[in-house]
Order: structure tokens, then sequence, then C-alpha cells
């Protein structure tokens, strides 16, 4: 894991988290390796805040725009720790967004999806989501 901070965005609607599904660089350089879903999120500017970052990374990662930000808690993510927030949002349909920051033609965000939460998160007990899910390759 690196030193790279970076920052995250949970946003919850009807008991489901929305996720982006990314494709890893895989042997040829190019991303086209291990898919995974991932909260929104990205890598914070010398000149932004990490809230700022999530709120950012929510209107190019997913189309969305963002209300408002609430530190939740920072993990640990492969490529370095990740501040995640609760960002609330305007109603609309999310769509996927571009990554402007890569060196090569090949898109690394290919999906999105809203993946069900347990049915036992209650107020009392502090919400953790999951940051990073392993894709599974189809039939």
């Amino acid at each position: 894991m690196s030193d790279r901070k970076r920052a995250a965005a949970v946003i919850i609607r009807d008991g489901k988290l929305l996720m982006v599904k990314e494709r890893g660089i895989g042997p040829t350089g190019r991303h086209d390796g291990q898919e995974y879903w991932t909260l929104p999120g990205g890598g914070i500017a010398p000149d932004e805040s990490a809230e700022q970052a999530a709120m950012r990374e929510v209107r190019e990662e997913v189309g969305l725009h963002p209300l408002s930000a609430e530190f939740l808690y920072d993990v640990p993510y492969p490529s370095g720790w990740t501040a995640c927030y609760s960002v609330r949002v305007t109603d609309g349909e999310p769509r996927l967004g571009i990554d402007g920051d890569l060196d090569c033609d090949c898109p690394r965000m290919t999906g999105l999806t809203w993946v069900p939460l347990p049915q036992t998160v209650s107020a009392a007990a502090p919400l953790m989501v999951p940051t990073l899910l392993m894709a599974t390759p189809g039939p």
C-alpha cells in the first residue's frame, strides 16, 4: 500500500450503496486486468481537502450533484489510505463518468450498480460499507 491520500463517497439510496465497476491494469499494461467494484473516489489534489475531493469524485465518476459530505472513517485501500464520506446528492440517476487522468485510451471505469446493504444496519450502529469488492468472471 502506498502513502497516497484518497477520498471516497458513500452514497446510499433506498438501502443500496452506489459502486463503480473498474478494471485494474493487466499484463498488457492496459486496463484489461481484474474487475472490481469500488466506491466513487480517488486521489486528493494538493489544493483540496478530503471532503472536497469526495464531492469532486462524485461529480466526475457518477455524474451526480453532491449537496454535502460528512466524514465517516479512514480505511486502508490498495493505493493508499482512504477517507470515506457520507455524501448526500440530488435526485437523479447516476451516469458513468470519464477518467480524465489516464495515460492510456482504455477505460478504467466500466459500470455502475446499486449494491443492497444488509437489513441489520441500525441507526445506533456505525455504518461500515465495503470499499472494494472483487468481481468474479462471468460464464
